[in-house]
């Protein structure tokens, strides 16, 4: 696993001095696909260790404390050339989104993106908050619909303002489409560093 490096699932920690920084990395893994933290591990993969029990009970705390929901773990000791690492294993929640208190005392829902963890954007919270309905979900298939789903097929991706302005939408009503054909698993979100855009789910259509 360290061999592998870190990524969307795996993050390396040479040690756990902060429990609301380590918060935020076990909500990002909760919220999205689970992932493993292997703590005792420098960025470059080399193994150091950790140095007390202290680290289990930063954990605890990061999780109990600055997590709300509290997020879920179990700890994995290992014997790795004298040194011990501990692997500490996130489940994907069942009540998503999770939030992680930051320095200022505000609650921050986090997406494991590659090997960061981002915040969350509006329409990503409006899409978890869709999926906790029992109802499903009900669209009114009009030309603005029609619009993105053209793009896409010609264009492959746009950006929520980009939207906004081929449709000459109100950001609400944009967000209101997006989120829509997201949770019918029509349109993806795909998130980097830099920006959040939109493209065809499989190619997906609607007739």
């Amino acid at each position: 696993m360290i061999a592998g490096g870190e990524g969307e699932s795996v993050d390396f920690k040479f040690e756990i001095s902060d429990s609301r920084k380590i918060a935020r990395t076990l909500v990002a893994f909760s919220n999205t696909s689970g992932g493993t933290l292997l703590i005792g591990v420098k960025d470059n993969g080399k193994i150091a260790g950790v140095r007390s029990d202290e680290e289990y009970y930063m954990m605890e705390a990061a999780a109990g404390l600055y997590c709300r929901p509290e997020v879920p773990f179990s700890v994995t000791p290992w014997d790795i050339e004298g040194k011990t690492v501990l692997e500490v294993t996130i489940p994907k929640s069942r009540t998503i989104p999770h939030y992680a208190k930051d320095e200022n005392g505000k609650w921050l829902a986090y997406i494991r993106v590659k090997d960061q963890n981002l915040l969350a954007n509006s329409i990503q919270m409006k899409v978890w908050k869709r999926g906790r309905r029992r109802s499903g979900t009900f669209i009114k298939y009009t030309d603005k619909e029609k619009l993105l789903l053209d793009y896409l097929r010609k264009n492959h991706s746009i950006t929520l303002s980009g939207f906004r302005e081929i449709g000459k939408l109100s950001r609400k009503h944009a967000e209101v489409i997006l989120v829509n054909l997201i949770t019918l698993n029509v349109v993806e979100m795909v998130v980097t560093e830099k920006e959040t855009s939109y493209v065809l789910k499989n190619e997906a259509t609607i007739t």
